[in-house]
C-alpha cells in the first residue's frame, strides 16, 4: 500500500474510533465536550497513533489490537498541545491552522478540555487487550511513564526555563528526548505491545522510536525558522522569538539538517531485523525526514 493512502486510511481509522471513544459534544456539561472535540479533532498529522498501529503490525499484529492505545496517545498528546499553547506557556494563538483551544473557550476550559484528555487516555487505553508477553498494567505503565514528570512534562518544564539562556548541546537533547521523543517512542512501543513481541524486536522499535522522536523535533525546529505560519498551521518564528533552546539556535541550519539526516538514518538502521515487515515504517522515517510543515 503506497504511503499516502496508508497515512490516509490510518488516520480515518484512528478519528472514526475517537469519536466513538469520546463523549458526544451535547453531553452535559457541553462546554467541556466541545472544547475536546475542538482540539481533537482539528486535523492534526495523526503521527503518533498511525506509528503505534505500523509498529503493531511490523510484529505481525493487528490493528484493531492497538487501536485504543493508538487513540490514547493522540488524547494525551493534544492534552499536551493544548497547554502548551497557554498564555502561560508557549501564548500561541494558532494550532493546527485554528485558533487555539483557549482563543475559542478561554483559559479555564482549555485547561480543563486538556485534562480530561488526559485523563481519558488512559479510560481509553483501558479497553486494550494486553498480551500475554505485555499485561494491561504494562501498557498502562508505559504510557503513564512518558507523559510524567520525568518525560513529557520534564521536557516542558526544561523548555521554560531554557527561554533566554545558552544551552548545552547535552541540555538540549535531553529536552528534546523529553518533550517530543518519548510519547512518540512510547507510541511505538505500544503498538509493539499489542502484537506480543519479543523482547528483541521490543528492543529495536524503542532504538528506532528514540532516534526517529528527535529526528522529528529537529526537523520541527528548522521548519520553525524556514517556513511560514500558513503553511505550518501555527505560528512560525515562535522560538525565536522566545529565545527557545532550539537545533538551529544552538548548532545553526546546516548541522541542524545533518543531524536530522544522521539521526533518521539510525532510525532505518534499526528496523533490519524486521525485513520487509517494516516497509511503512520505513517510508514514514523518509516521509517525516522531507516533510515540510
Amino acid at each position: 500500500m503506497a504511503l499516502e493512502k496508508y497515512l490516509a486510511a490510518r488516520s480515518a481509522l484512528v478519528d472514526k474510533a475517537l469519536n466513538g471513544y469520546l463523549p458526544k459534544a451535547t453531553t452535559k456539561p457541553a462546554t467541556i465536550h466541545k472544547a475536546m472535540r475542538y482540539s481533537l479533532f482539528a486535523g492534526g498529522k495523526r503521527l503518533r497513533p498511525i506509528l503505534c498501529l505500523a509498529a503493531a503490525e511490523a510484529c505481525g499484529g493487528a490493528a484493531s489490537d492497538a487501536l485504543p492505545l493508538a487513540c490514547a496517545v493522540e488524547c494525551v498528546h493534544t492534552y499536551s498541545l493544548i497547554h502548551d499553547d497557554l498564555p502561560c506557556m508557549d501564548d500561541d494563538d494558532m494550532r493546527r491552522g485554528r485558533p487555539t483551544c483557549h482563543k475559542v473557550f478561554g483559559e479555564g476550559i482549555a485547561v480543563l478540555a486538556g485534562d480530561a484528555l488526559l485523563t481519558i487516555a488512559f479510560e481509553i487505553l483501558g479497553k486494550a487487550k494486553g498480551s500475554k508477553r505485555h499485561r494491561l498494567s504494562t501498557l498502562l505503565h508505559e504510557l503513564a511513564s512518558a507523559s510524567g514528570s520525568r518525560w513529557l512534562i520534564a521536557g516542558q518544564v526544561l523548555d521554560l526555563e531554557g527561554e533566554g539562556k545558552k544551552t548545552s548541546a547535552a541540555d538540549l537533547k535531553f529536552i528534546h528526548q523529553s518533550k517530543t521523543a518519548a510519547l512518540l517512542t512510547a507510541s511505538i512501543r505500544l503498538g509493539a505491545m499489542s502484537a506480543n513481541a519479543k523482547d528483541g524486536k521490543l528492543k529495536a522499535l524503542t532504538v528506532f522510536g528514540q532516534s526517529l522522536g528527535l529526528a522529528f523535533q529537529v526537523i520541527d525546529d528548522i521548519l520553525d525558522v524556514t517556513q511560514t505560519s500558513a503553511k505550518l498551521g501555527k505560528s512560525a518564528g515562535k522560538d525565536v522569538a522566545a529565545q527557545k533552546a532550539t537545533y538551529p539556535a544552538v548548532f545553526g541550519l546546516d548541522r541542524s539538517r545533518a543531524e536530522a539526516q544522521r539521526l533518521t538514518a539510525a532510525a532505518v538502521n534499526a528496523l533490519k531485523p524486521f525485513g520487509k515487515k517494516a516497509e511503512i515504517l520505513l517510508a514514514l522515517a523518509d516521509y517525516l525526514l522531507k516533510r515540510d510543515y
